[in-house]
Protein backbone atom coordinates (compact mmCIF):
# COMPACT_ATOMS: atom_id res chain seq x y z
CA UNK A 1 0.00 0.00 0.00
CA UNK A 2 2.59 2.37 0.99
CA UNK A 3 4.51 1.98 -2.09
CA UNK A 4 1.78 2.55 -4.71
CA UNK A 5 1.21 5.91 -2.70
CA UNK A 6 4.87 6.36 -3.07
CA UNK A 7 4.55 5.71 -6.97
CA UNK A 8 1.75 7.70 -7.37
CA UNK A 9 3.28 10.60 -5.35
CA UNK A 10 6.36 10.38 -7.93
CA UNK A 11 4.27 9.83 -11.39
CA UNK A 12 2.66 13.50 -10.02
CA UNK A 13 5.60 15.12 -9.60
CA UNK A 14 6.77 13.92 -12.84
CA UNK A 15 3.47 15.65 -14.28
CA UNK A 16 4.07 18.63 -12.30
CA UNK A 17 7.21 19.22 -13.55
CA UNK A 18 6.55 18.20 -17.18
CA UNK A 19 3.59 20.75 -17.08
CA UNK A 20 6.04 23.46 -15.59
CA UNK A 21 8.74 22.92 -18.83
CA UNK A 22 5.84 22.83 -21.93
CA UNK A 23 4.27 26.22 -20.41
CA UNK A 24 8.37 27.99 -19.97
CA UNK A 25 9.02 26.63 -23.55
CA UNK A 26 5.28 27.92 -24.69
CA UNK A 27 6.27 31.76 -23.16
CA UNK A 28 9.98 31.87 -24.42
CA UNK A 29 8.65 31.05 -28.13
CA UNK A 30 5.82 33.60 -27.97
CA UNK A 31 8.58 36.33 -26.40
CA UNK A 32 10.89 35.41 -29.30
CA UNK A 33 7.79 36.15 -31.80
CA UNK A 34 6.68 39.25 -30.38
CA UNK A 35 6.52 41.94 -33.25
CA UNK A 36 7.40 44.48 -30.31
CA UNK A 37 10.52 42.98 -29.85
CA UNK A 38 11.21 42.01 -32.93
CA UNK A 39 11.08 45.43 -34.14
CA UNK A 40 12.53 47.25 -30.83
CA UNK A 41 15.49 44.90 -31.82
CA UNK A 42 15.34 45.86 -35.49
CA UNK A 43 15.58 49.48 -34.28
CA UNK A 44 18.49 49.18 -32.20
CA UNK A 45 20.38 47.64 -34.56
CA UNK A 46 19.50 50.36 -37.30
CA UNK A 47 19.62 53.51 -35.10
CA UNK A 48 22.83 55.15 -36.20
CA UNK A 49 25.02 56.22 -33.69
CA UNK A 50 25.18 59.90 -33.37
CA UNK A 51 28.84 61.82 -33.34
CA UNK A 52 30.04 64.07 -30.35
CA UNK A 53 29.37 67.78 -32.07
CA UNK A 54 33.06 69.21 -32.68
CA UNK A 55 33.78 71.39 -30.40
CA UNK A 56 34.48 75.28 -31.56
CA UNK A 57 38.11 76.19 -32.29
CA UNK A 58 38.94 79.47 -30.54
CA UNK A 59 41.47 82.04 -32.34
CA UNK A 60 44.04 83.47 -30.33
CA UNK A 61 46.44 86.17 -31.44
CA UNK A 62 49.65 84.29 -33.54
CA UNK A 63 53.11 86.58 -33.14
CA UNK A 64 54.71 89.05 -35.32
CA UNK A 65 55.27 88.07 -38.09
CA UNK A 66 53.89 84.45 -37.99
CA UNK A 67 52.60 82.49 -41.04
CA UNK A 68 48.67 83.38 -41.42
CA UNK A 69 46.04 80.71 -41.95
CA UNK A 70 44.44 81.18 -45.61
CA UNK A 71 40.46 82.89 -45.98
CA UNK A 72 39.02 79.86 -46.77
CA UNK A 73 40.68 77.55 -44.17
CA UNK A 74 39.46 79.97 -42.04
CA UNK A 75 36.21 79.54 -43.25
CA UNK A 76 36.40 75.87 -43.18
CA UNK A 77 37.29 75.94 -39.42
CA UNK A 78 34.52 78.83 -38.53
CA UNK A 79 31.76 76.86 -40.65
CA UNK A 80 32.46 73.45 -38.68
CA UNK A 81 30.60 75.08 -35.41
CA UNK A 82 28.28 77.82 -36.72
CA UNK A 83 26.87 80.27 -34.27
CA UNK A 84 23.81 81.35 -34.11
CA UNK A 85 22.94 85.27 -35.29
CA UNK A 86 22.49 88.18 -32.67
CA UNK A 87 22.18 90.75 -34.95
CA UNK A 88 19.71 90.02 -37.63
CA UNK A 89 19.71 93.83 -39.00
CA UNK A 90 22.72 92.67 -40.34
CA UNK A 91 21.65 89.46 -42.96
CA UNK A 92 22.21 91.74 -46.42
CA UNK A 93 25.31 92.80 -45.35
CA UNK A 94 26.72 89.16 -43.46
CA UNK A 95 25.44 88.21 -47.14
CA UNK A 96 27.72 90.35 -49.41
CA UNK A 97 31.33 89.65 -49.75
CA UNK A 98 33.80 92.22 -50.19
CA UNK A 99 36.79 93.01 -52.68
CA UNK A 100 40.19 93.16 -53.12
CA UNK A 101 42.37 96.45 -52.43
CA UNK A 102 45.08 97.68 -54.49
CA UNK A 103 48.67 97.25 -53.89
CA UNK A 104 49.50 100.91 -52.33
CA UNK A 105 46.18 100.40 -50.13
CA UNK A 106 48.37 101.00 -46.39
CA UNK A 107 49.95 104.25 -46.67
CA UNK A 108 53.57 105.25 -47.44
CA UNK A 109 55.01 105.63 -43.98
CA UNK A 110 54.52 101.93 -43.37
CA UNK A 111 57.93 99.56 -43.73
CA UNK A 112 57.92 97.74 -47.59
CA UNK A 113 57.04 94.70 -46.23
CA UNK A 114 53.55 95.47 -45.70
CA UNK A 115 53.18 94.80 -49.18
CA UNK A 116 52.37 91.51 -48.64
CA UNK A 117 49.08 92.15 -46.24
CA UNK A 118 47.20 93.83 -49.36
CA UNK A 119 46.92 90.56 -51.88
CA UNK A 120 45.57 88.89 -48.61
CA UNK A 121 42.31 91.76 -48.12
CA UNK A 122 38.74 90.46 -50.16
CA UNK A 123 36.32 90.22 -47.79
CA UNK A 124 35.57 86.27 -48.94
CA UNK A 125 33.24 85.47 -46.10
CA UNK A 126 29.41 84.95 -45.50
CA UNK A 127 27.84 83.80 -42.11
CA UNK A 128 26.53 85.41 -39.32
CA UNK A 129 28.05 88.16 -37.36
CA UNK A 130 29.89 86.57 -34.73
CA UNK A 131 31.08 84.09 -37.66
CA UNK A 132 32.61 87.01 -39.53
CA UNK A 133 34.02 88.09 -36.56
CA UNK A 134 35.43 84.48 -35.83
CA UNK A 135 36.66 84.50 -39.83
CA UNK A 136 38.63 87.80 -39.20
CA UNK A 137 40.41 86.99 -35.54
CA UNK A 138 41.89 83.34 -37.62
CA UNK A 139 42.76 84.88 -40.81
CA UNK A 140 44.89 87.87 -38.92
CA UNK A 141 45.71 86.27 -35.95
CA UNK A 142 44.00 88.27 -33.09
CA UNK A 143 42.40 86.54 -30.39
CA UNK A 144 38.59 86.01 -31.29
CA UNK A 145 37.57 87.63 -27.89
CA UNK A 146 39.34 91.01 -28.41
CA UNK A 147 37.56 91.73 -31.63
CA UNK A 148 34.41 90.86 -30.61
CA UNK A 149 35.24 93.36 -27.14
CA UNK A 150 36.14 96.07 -30.17
CA UNK A 151 33.58 95.65 -32.22
CA UNK A 152 31.13 96.48 -29.32
CA UNK A 153 32.86 99.00 -28.10
CA UNK A 154 32.93 100.38 -31.82
CA UNK A 155 29.44 99.49 -32.84
CA UNK A 156 27.59 96.80 -30.60
CA UNK A 157 28.35 94.70 -33.43
CA UNK A 158 25.66 96.61 -36.10
CA UNK A 159 27.19 96.75 -39.41
CA UNK A 160 24.66 99.77 -40.55
CA UNK A 161 25.90 101.91 -37.89
CA UNK A 162 27.28 105.54 -39.08
CA UNK A 163 30.04 107.68 -37.05
CA UNK A 164 32.27 109.97 -36.78
CA UNK A 165 30.05 112.84 -38.66
CA UNK A 166 31.40 115.54 -39.91
CA UNK A 167 29.96 118.77 -41.95
CA UNK A 168 33.07 118.49 -44.38
CA UNK A 169 31.28 116.90 -47.03
CA UNK A 170 34.93 116.35 -49.09
CA UNK A 171 35.83 113.57 -45.84
CA UNK A 172 32.79 111.58 -47.20
CA UNK A 173 31.69 109.52 -49.86
CA UNK A 174 30.21 110.61 -52.76
CA UNK A 175 26.62 109.27 -51.82
CA UNK A 176 26.97 109.79 -48.40
CA UNK A 177 26.92 113.74 -48.64
CA UNK A 178 25.78 116.63 -46.56
CA UNK A 179 22.18 115.65 -45.06
CA UNK A 180 22.25 112.21 -47.26
CA UNK A 181 21.95 109.86 -43.77
CA UNK A 182 19.10 112.04 -42.26
CA UNK A 183 21.48 114.66 -40.28
CA UNK A 184 21.20 118.23 -41.59
CA UNK A 185 24.07 119.72 -42.72
CA UNK A 186 26.40 116.61 -41.82
CA UNK A 187 27.63 113.13 -43.21
CA UNK A 188 29.75 110.47 -41.95
CA UNK A 189 33.12 109.58 -42.70
CA UNK A 190 33.09 105.99 -40.55
CA UNK A 191 31.22 103.32 -41.39
CA UNK A 192 30.15 99.45 -40.04
CA UNK A 193 31.12 97.05 -37.11
CA UNK A 194 34.28 98.12 -36.51
CA UNK A 195 33.96 101.82 -38.34
CA UNK A 196 36.23 102.11 -40.84
CA UNK A 197 37.24 105.43 -41.48
CA UNK A 198 36.47 106.30 -45.60
CA UNK A 199 38.93 109.13 -45.77
CA UNK A 200 42.22 106.80 -44.84
CA UNK A 201 40.10 103.66 -46.43
CA UNK A 202 39.14 104.77 -49.94
CA UNK A 203 40.42 102.11 -51.63
CA UNK A 204 38.17 99.38 -49.83
CA UNK A 205 34.85 101.55 -50.32
CA UNK A 206 32.16 100.82 -50.89
CA UNK A 207 33.15 97.35 -49.21
CA UNK A 208 34.05 98.44 -46.05
CA UNK A 209 30.52 99.64 -46.03
CA UNK A 210 28.40 96.82 -48.27
CA UNK A 211 29.84 93.75 -46.50
CA UNK A 212 30.60 92.91 -42.75
CA UNK A 213 33.33 90.52 -43.77
CA UNK A 214 35.15 93.85 -46.07
CA UNK A 215 34.87 95.47 -42.76
CA UNK A 216 36.44 93.57 -40.32
CA UNK A 217 38.61 92.26 -43.07
CA UNK A 218 40.19 95.46 -43.62
CA UNK A 219 40.43 96.25 -40.20
CA UNK A 220 42.33 93.39 -38.58
CA UNK A 221 44.63 94.13 -41.68
CA UNK A 222 45.55 97.23 -40.55
CA UNK A 223 45.64 95.93 -36.80
CA UNK A 224 48.26 93.00 -37.99
CA UNK A 225 50.06 95.43 -39.97
CA UNK A 226 50.84 97.54 -36.76
CA UNK A 227 51.34 94.08 -35.03
CA UNK A 228 53.66 93.19 -36.96
CA UNK A 229 55.96 96.27 -36.44
CA UNK A 230 55.39 97.66 -39.94
CA UNK A 231 53.70 101.07 -38.92
CA UNK A 232 57.10 102.90 -38.09
CA UNK A 233 55.34 106.11 -39.06
CA UNK A 234 54.15 105.95 -35.78
CA UNK A 235 57.15 106.63 -34.00
CA UNK A 236 56.80 110.42 -35.46
CA UNK A 237 53.30 110.63 -33.99
CA UNK A 238 52.59 111.79 -30.53
CA UNK A 239 53.28 109.11 -28.08
CA UNK A 240 53.37 107.57 -24.62
CA UNK A 241 56.73 105.35 -25.09
CA UNK A 242 58.03 104.17 -28.32
CA UNK A 243 56.50 102.08 -31.01
CA UNK A 244 57.02 98.44 -30.97
CA UNK A 245 55.73 94.89 -32.72
CA UNK A 246 54.09 92.62 -30.65
CA UNK A 247 52.33 94.79 -28.94
CA UNK A 248 48.22 93.81 -29.25
CA UNK A 249 47.10 96.53 -26.84
CA UNK A 250 48.94 99.10 -28.27
CA UNK A 251 47.38 98.24 -31.93
CA UNK A 252 43.90 98.37 -30.80
CA UNK A 253 44.55 101.60 -29.00
CA UNK A 254 45.95 102.83 -33.02
CA UNK A 255 43.21 102.00 -34.47
CA UNK A 256 40.78 104.99 -32.20
CA UNK A 257 43.34 107.53 -31.90
CA UNK A 258 46.07 106.84 -34.77
CA UNK A 259 48.89 107.12 -32.30
CA UNK A 260 50.80 105.15 -29.88
CA UNK A 261 49.60 104.95 -26.07
CA UNK A 262 48.23 108.81 -26.06
CA UNK A 263 45.61 109.73 -23.23
CA UNK A 264 43.17 109.21 -25.90
CA UNK A 265 44.15 105.39 -26.99
CA UNK A 266 44.13 104.74 -23.67
CA UNK A 267 41.05 105.56 -22.80
CA UNK A 268 39.76 103.49 -25.75
CA UNK A 269 41.84 100.55 -24.93
CA UNK A 270 40.50 100.91 -21.41
CA UNK A 271 37.15 100.40 -22.61
CA UNK A 272 37.53 97.68 -24.91
CA UNK A 273 39.06 95.71 -21.92
CA UNK A 274 36.43 96.33 -19.47
CA UNK A 275 34.10 94.75 -22.27
CA UNK A 276 36.82 91.66 -22.86
CA UNK A 277 36.57 91.51 -19.19
CA UNK A 278 32.51 91.45 -19.06
CA UNK A 279 32.29 89.16 -22.35
CA UNK A 280 29.55 91.57 -23.26
CA UNK A 281 28.58 90.01 -25.99
CA UNK A 282 27.59 87.47 -23.47
CA UNK A 283 25.17 89.38 -21.45
CA UNK A 284 21.46 88.85 -22.11
CA UNK A 285 20.60 92.81 -22.90
CA UNK A 286 23.83 92.94 -25.27
CA UNK A 287 21.16 91.66 -28.12
CA UNK A 288 18.84 94.53 -27.42
CA UNK A 289 21.63 97.22 -27.31
CA UNK A 290 21.99 99.29 -30.41
CA UNK A 291 24.09 102.71 -30.81
CA UNK A 292 21.86 105.76 -31.91
CA UNK A 293 24.06 107.38 -34.86
CA UNK A 294 24.11 111.14 -35.04
CA UNK A 295 26.54 113.43 -34.42
CA UNK A 296 29.31 112.71 -32.25
CA UNK A 297 28.21 109.06 -32.30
Amino acid sequence: MKRTVRVRKLAWIISLVGVVLLITAISVIMFARSPSTSQNAQKAQKTPTTAPAKPAVYFHTLPPGAKLPSSAECARLVNESPSPELRPTNARFNHRRGQHVPPGFFPQGDSSQVEQLAPLINGDFTGTTEDILRWAACKWGIDQDVVFAQAAVESAWQQNFLGDWTTDATRCPADHGLGADGVAGQCPESYGILQNNFPLEQAAWPGIALSTAMNADVTYAIWRSCYNGDEIWLNNEPQGRPYTAGDVWGCVGRWFAGSWYTSAADRYISRVQDYLSERIWLQPTFAHTLPTPGPGA
